[in-house]
């Protein structure tokens, strides 16, 4: 592939990404810019009233920009009296003409909207799917030709003030990138720049850019790459991220979360939409949510630790090397070649174990396609252990182990033994610090116990001592600090 620059300041804390400012109509995005959320109508474009209307509808419940599908030019024609319809109910949302495969409808687009999204697979292409090796005289005839029939936009909309999204889909690459690049990350974010570089041919810099794959992985990585690559030619234009044909319900929100949510989590993303395939109204808290979380990071006063070192390499996806532990012998095992394990916190106390049993067991019933298969208590004092014992018995067969969050003074108080009748016990001593003599003290109790030991493990270099300490543990297991369980 060629080095690429970093795609961020740091893969460890969350900084934000310094991108130039682009002018949407009155709205600025970008730079020190809020994180803007957008969505797009589902409406026939040609009624223009309830495509005007739903407009409003998501303006309304907080969106900021408004995408508009027009698939045809009397489609683009027909964005003059949608934007009327808008304007005369006193919004002033930014809308946006959504182009595929038609010049001549985004020529006309550009009179009435505030910006332009074009794809560029199929914006000056027409997929053929036709395999041919290209020699460098020939790709530059391709690139010629799609100058210049890209140029007329680029200059009308630099005329008329109107913004540009360069917005690449996976899967809809031009004949010339897949038979160069592949259908692959690497190939969406050079069709991107192709257009980047005419724009810039002729000074014309209010542009957006967009990655987006209905497989997160995908997404996540070819954004990385674009930035990396815009790195590389000086190149500063902010991103909109996406996940497309997410799907509805909690299904979809998760997939969107994973792909956008890890872009903003390295400093990426000036504006972005949740695509669901519900009421598009439905989309803006889950993107303002998923926005405000990466501001909270972005502007986070922690102190930060340096940087250790980096032995992943972010632009491919490997699972991390580690051993394989059998915290139950029949159903679970966690490592390098076993699934992700599904880890649930409870919110009662162990002195409401009867809601916890209930809870479980219903919420094992509703999911059996993907059951919890480790559920997390926590012990506050030592007089909650006979209601622990309670529910080991009774949830023999439902989980398959159960994390115990210790949060007594001294975790090797009262271990209970190991029951075989029961669902193991991962113990996580909360309190323990990086105590050479307490760790050693917890894991031998553990061993006694018949217990996976759990052990919270500060973001710093570990003494040798600790070192030597956990892999010399019969049962090793790690806990690190934040909202998920991490085992292995």
């Amino acid at each position: 592939m060629g080095s690429v620059s970093p795609y961020c300041v740091s893969r460890f804390h969350s900084t934000r990404r310094t991108t130039r400012e682009v002018k949407i109509g009155e709205l600025t995005l970008g730079g020190k810019q809020p994180v803007r959320v957008q969505s797009m109508t589902t409406t026939d474009t040609m009624d223009t009233r309830a495509t005007a209307r739903q407009s409003i509808e998501l303006a309304e419940a907080g969106c900021e920009i408004v995408r508009i599908t027009a698939p045809n030019l009397r489609a683009a024609e027909a964005l003059k009296e949608i934007s009327r319809e808008v304007r005369a109910a006193k919004i002033e949302v930014p809308l946006v003409a959504d182009i595929h495969f038609m010049p001549q409808a985004a020529m006309e687009a550009a009179k009435y909207v505030e910006k332009v999204r074009v794809n560029p697979g199929n914006y000056a292409d027409r997929k053929k799917f036709q395999i041919r090796e290209y020699s460098e005289s020939q790709y530059q005839e391709e690139l010629d030709r799609l100058h210049d029939t890209f140029t007329p936009l680029v200059l009308r909309c630099k005329e008329l003030g109107r913004a540009m999204r360069i917005g690449t889909n996976h899967g809809s690459l031009s004949d010339r990138i897949m038979n160069r690049f592949g259908d692959s990350p690497r190939g969406m974010a050079e069709s991107a720049l192709e257009f980047l570089r005419i724009a810039r041919s002729h000074q014309y810099h209010e542009m957006v850019l967009s990655m987006k794959s209905s497989n997160p992985k995908v997404m996540i990585e070819a954004y990385r790459l674009v930035v990396s690559l815009m790195n590389n030619e000086g190149m500063d234009y902010p991103l909109h991220l996406g996940v497309t044909e997410a799907g509805d319900g909690e299904d979809a929100r998760i997939k969107s979360a994973i792909g956008i949510g890890s872009l903003l989590l390295d400093g990426l993303g000036d504006t972005l939409r949740v695509s669901l395939t519900e009421d598009p109204v439905a989309e803006i808290p889950v993107a303002r949510d998923l926005a405000n979380r990466a501001h909270l990071c972005w502007e986070s006063k922690d102190q930060k630790l340096p940087d250790p070192i980096d032995f992943v390499d972010p632009y491919l996806y490997r699972r991390r090397p580690c051993p394989s532990i059998s915290l139950n012998s029949k159903t679970l095992e966690v490592g390098e070649k076993s699934p992700p394990s599904v880890l649930v916190s409870t919110p009662h106390r162990l002195d409401k174990v009867e809601k916890i049993i209930g809870e479980t067991a219903r919420s094992q019933s509703a999911a059996k396609d993907a059951p919890i298969e480790g559920l997390i208590v926590s012990l506050e004092n030592s007089s909650a252990l006979p209601d622990l014992e309670i529910l080991r018995d009774s949830l023999f067969g439902a989980v398959s182990v159960i994390v115990v969050d210790d949060l007594r003074e001294d975790p090797c108080t009262e271990l209970p033994p190991i029951k075989h009748s029961s669902p193991p016990l991962l113990w996580h001593a909360a309190a323990i610090g990086t105590d050479e003599s307490e760790i050693a003290r917890f894991l031998a109790h553990c061993e006694s116990a018949g217990h996976h030991p759990c052990i919270s493990l500060p973001g710093v270099t570990l003494s040798s001592g600790i070192e030597l300490l956990l892999n010399a543990a019969s049962k090793p297991a790690r806990y690190y600090p934040g909202n998920n369980y991490t085992v292995g």
